[in-house]
């Protein structure tokens, strides 16, 4: 009977362990996907025209802000 419990135990901390590795890997990922688009916006601003094209953008929401209110 112990050696059912343990064996139980066994398997549950190793389950753990898995766990773990995959919740480390994925925090890994995460902070690589938020240095990459750190890094894009930081491109994205040096490029001409890049405020000119965010005023447009602002706009556009506004308006599509507007749109979607007056459906509901």
């Amino acid at each position: 009977m112990k050696g059912q419990k343990q064996s139980r135990i066994d398997l549950l901390a190793n389950k753990i362990e898995i766990l773990a590795r995959v919740v480390q890997g994925l925090s890994q990922q995460m902070e690589h996907v938020t240095n990459l688009s750190i890094g894009t916006h930081e491109l994205t601003k040096k490029m001409p025209d890049y405020a000119k094209a965010l005023e447009k953008l602002k706009q556009d929401s506004k308006i599509e802000e507007k749109t979607d209110s007056n459906v509901e």
